[in-house]
């Protein structure tokens, strides 16, 4: 894992000790990523200068030192990334007459592209990667990113010169660079606490998106960007496996799933530092963990925090699966204090907004993690591919349902519950029976209130993953906005809801959020992540169970649960499930409640003219009297007006 950045000059009129120096200041800033040792390559007749930073994990020597040139001197890499099947990829090019000088998966990776291409080299590749290709004969940079896109890369035209950087930041360091807000992004933000691929925070800067690669060839023009290009299609991956799906029974398909994802954890074991695993104690992360005991020659190193407020806290069932399992496990509690001290370096951790506020203890916990391990693997992507949200569980069945009404007295049911108190909510809940009750209850009938003001069941997807309906009129200067929806061509037409759901949790949901949450959090200490679940051929299985092998009897990720109890007592993973959050919303009415009223000052976002102040100041007011939670709302817009304040202060 590391952090990569480089410019190319198409006038090629700028020397070699200038390039050099604009490349290696962009590769400072990422210094987090890479804290072990630092490259440069520079080409002054090219116009090209390529900047790395390392973090150490397989080959720790001089021998993964990047930039990379290959044997033949045609091609140089600076990556941030592991492929796990780079010892197999080593045998064929060894057999192919390749010779090696040392045993880093870079080397692997550059020698794979000078003997078969580029495209042909990413389709054999079983990894997580960022990563610039510099061809000497050609001319021609490549920039690539990994299928899923566990690892972020950006680029865009700076003064003259076509940047590149693993975080925004490296490109901010160049001169001339002008930071100017995408409004539309801004909209976009809004509506999804995150900005999806490729949009970015800024005008003229984009993110590749999953699967792709981009190519800036000699003579092209310096004023637009070169258009990305597909090299490895979701879409069709998930066409391909659903047109062979798997008849089995349910113990031979709890067989099948085992054996390969047990593949991708061992795969993902192999490092000359010490590797360890989140656990939360819930299915996924116990499932990853369970198998990582399988292959350790000793205890898996585990991890998780502890928070006091029950509603959030996991360490308790995360303590009792790690005794059981037997792993070398480490639990800290952290108070509200040190959570909260966490806010204030947002904005450079996640140097555009980003609002998931599971981002707090995914930080955290990485943190614990850095101070044993060097790796750490996680759960994520196990609920994107076994229908793990409780959304895959109810909302067919409840929208079945509620479509049955007529929609004007639907939608005024739904406006009834949303005019709920939280408080008056949690009140009933908590004199229910026992058995009856359930976490968190007013987010519960938030969500219930917000489907069924939905017009059909794709609608009603879209606004439980919707935070502000209107951004679009939000956000001034914005313009129309783009749906969830809109993201990319469905293989999955024709099929319910539930599936169409899995799809767009896949490609919009998992790389925008949750990959970019855990990559800023872990990176920020210099921990490198990596997510079994997200192997071609987990995803290629999952997309070929039949549905009732993910959801029966309206349990989640039932098949996954059946190999989990294979290994650890079903009595000690069966529960709710809980988001990893944190009682934002509690929060802003109390120690947080200055500084968001300092964020949300009338006078200050009309100076602003960014944001319309009437909107979010009604919510403020709703929320902090009580009578709605607009908790998350509100965290996105305090998360951009923080961002604002630390890259672009002349706003204010």
């Amino acid at each position: 894992m590391c952090g990569i950045a480089g410019i190319i000059d198409p006038a090629t009129s700028t020397g070699a000790d200038r390039l050099g120096a604009l490349a290696a200041t962009m590769a400072a800033s990422l210094v987090h990523r890479g804290p072990d040792d630092s490259g440069l390559w520079v080409d002054a007749a090219a116009g090209v200068a390529l900047g790395h930073r390392r973090l150490a994990v397989i080959d720790l020597g001089p021998g993964g030192a990047q930039p990379m040139v290959s044997s033949g001197g045609r091609w140089v890499l600076a990556y941030n990334g592991e492929i796990y099947n780079h010892r197999g990829l080593r045998q064929r090019l060894e057999c192919a007459g390749m010779l090696f000088r040392g045993s880093s998966d870079t080397e692997v990776l550059v020698a794979a592209v000078e003997q078969w291409g580029v495209d042909r080299a990413l389709q054999a590749c079983e990894g997580m990667f960022a990563a610039a290709l510099w061809d000497r004969r050609e001319r021609r940079l490549h920039l690539v990113r990994d299928r899923f896109g566990e690892k972020p890369l950006y680029y865009g035209w700076v003064g003259g010169f076509f940047a590149f950087g693993s975080e925004l930041k490296a490109i901010c360091t160049l001169p001339g660079f002008a930071a100017a807000l995408d409004r539309q992004a801004v909209a976009l933000y809004l509506r999804h606490n995150c900005i999806p691929a490729p949009h970015t925070i800024y005008q003229g800067i984009r993110k590749l998106q999953p699967g792709h690669l981009v190519t800036l060839a000699p003579g092209g023009p310096t004023d637009t960007l070169p258009d990305p290009r597909c090299y490895w299609s979701a879409s069709e991956a998930v066409a391909q496996a659903r047109s062979h799906p798997l008849h089995a029974s349910d113990h031979e398909m709890a067989d099948q799933l085992e054996a390969t994802l047990s593949d991708a954890v061992a795969a993902r074991m192999l490092a000359d530092v010490p590797v360890g695993a989140f656990l939360s104690g819930g299915i996924d992360s116990s499932t990853i963990v369970a198998l990582m005991q399988r292959h350790a020659t000793g205890p898996v190193r585990t991890f998780t925090v502890g928070f006091a407020d029950r509603s959030f806290d996991e360490s308790g069932e995360a303590a009792a699966v790690a005794a059981y399992l037997g792993t070398e496990h480490t639990a800290v509690q952290v108070g509200d204090a040190e959570a909260l001290e966490v806010i204030r370096d947002l904005p450079d951790l996640w140097d555009e907004p980003f609002a998931d506020v599971s981002q707090i203890p995914t930080y955290l916990v990485s943190r614990v993690a850095r101070r044993e391990v060097t790796v750490s693997l996680s759960g994520d992507g196990g609920d994107e591919l076994f229908a793990g949200y409780n959304r895959h569980a109810w909302l067919d069945r409840v929208w079945d349902r509620a479509s049955a009404v007529p929609g004007g007295v639907r939608r005024s049911a739904g406006s009834a519950l949303a005019r709920i108190p939280p408080a008056a909510i949690e009140r009933v809940a908590g004199a229910l029976p026992r058995g009856w009750q359930t976490r968190n209850p007013s987010i519960k009938v938030a969500k219930l209130a917000r489907v069924l003001s939905a017009t059909d069941a794709g609608h009603a997807y879209e606004v439980l993953t919707t935070h502000w309906d209107d951004a679009a009129t939000m956000v001034l200067g914005a313009g129309a906005g783009e749906g969830t929806a809109d993201v990319a061509a469905s293989p999955v037409a024709g099929a319910g809801i539930t599936e169409q759901m899995l799809w767009l949790d896949l490609v919009r949901y998992l790389p925008d959020d949750i990959l970019a949450k855990v990559d800023r959090a872990a990176m920020a200490v210099s921990l490198e992540t990596r997510v079994p679940f997200l192997d071609r051929s987990v995803l290629d299985l999952a997309w070929r169970l039949p549905l009732d092998a993910k959801l029966r009897g309206g349990r989640t990720k039932w098949l996954l649960r059946q190999v989990l109890e294979r290994h650890v007592p079903a009595a000690l993973v069966e529960r709710p499930k809980m988001g990893f959050g944190l009682p934002i919303g509690s929060w802003l009415r109390g120690e947080l409640g200055p500084w968001a009223e300092h964020l949300l000052d009338e006078r200050r976002l009309r100076a602003q003219g960014v944001l319309d102040p009437l909107p979010v100041r009604r919510a403020w007011e709703l929320h902090r009297s009580g009578r709605r939670d607009l908790g998350y709302e509100l965290w996105d817009v305090l998360v951009l007006q923080a961002w604002i304040d630390r890259w672009m202060p002349s706003l204010n």
